[in-house]
């Protein structure tokens, strides 16, 4: 193991936080900021509670795994992808550091300013709402294996986009709507019947109802479903990632 390669793009990565403070950390915790004000205020007059949760405390986890999930992904594809773009990647190639290294410094930075990020939001919603954490292993657990693999599934989409604009196809596209539609503002079955079972083909429902579990002991799925379910994301990510250094599909522009 080259640590000293990982430890190199693990910081160079991990300076460009600094150098985009502005987009990486403060618009992040504006857009919440907003989040809290319209859904907390606006219809957190009209729903009071939900399983016996203040409904502006009850969105924080869902507002949390958005950002997460959004963040983990646009930070590992952009890390990947603009090396590829301006041509620096083939400095990294012809560096003694196997692929294993690369995704290892690559993705822990991506994870390591997601977690950053969503403690931060954490802190942020304790400015507007009283929360409570039952579970903070379980919470950590969400938080950390969330954060490792939608940052694998980030760089999985830098090495496969050849453009910007596929650079943001999935996450605009696909992730936030996901996300949105599951359960992140409101519970399911607040939903007719038909649609309670629409939504449970979503997978990011199990995601968010994992993660407020561990804040409030109120799910929509069982616990043990959260779980298997994000571990089989990891497990789904880290084949790809295997896949792609058995081929070495698309590493070289």
């Amino acid at each position: 193991m080259n640590f000293e390669a990982v430890k190199s793009i693990y910081l160079f990565e991990m300076a460009r936080m600094k150098r985009t403070l502005l987009q990486s950390v403060i618009s992040p915790v504006l857009s919440t900021s907003l989040y809290f004000i319209v859904f907390g205020a606006a219809i957190g007059s009209r729903i009071e509670e939900i399983d016996g949760v203040q409904y502006g405390a009850f969105i924080v986890p869902g507002l949390m795994m958005l950002t997460l999930l959004q963040n983990s992904i646009s930070n590992a594809s952009f890390g990947i992808y603009f090396p590829k773009f301006i041509g620096t990647i083939y400095e990294v190639l012809s560096a003694p550091i196997s692929f294993f290294e690369i995704v290892l410094g690559y993705v822990g930075a991506a994870a390591t300013k997601s977690l950053i990020l969503g403690l931060i939001i954490l802190a942020t919603a304790h400015l507007f709402v009283p929360i409570e954490i039952r579970h903070p292993f379980w919470m950590l657990f969400f938080l950390v294996m969330t954060a490792i693999t939608f940052s694998l599934f980030g760089f999985i989409i830098g090495i496969w986009a050849d453009n910007f604009e596929k650079l943001q196809l999935i996450p605009l596209l696909v992730i936030t709507p996901l996300v949105f539609l599951g359960g992140s503002f409101y519970s399911i079955e607040m939903l007719p019947e038909f649609w309670q079972k629409v939504t449970l083909a979503n997978p990011v429902l199990y995601l968010i109802s994992g993660f407020r579990w561990s804040f409030y002991e109120t799910a929509d799925v069982g616990i043990g479903v959260s779980i298997a379910m994000i571990s089989f994301f990891l497990a789904l990510c880290l084949g790809a990632i295997w896949w792609i250094f058995k081929t070495g599909y698309k590493l070289k522009t």
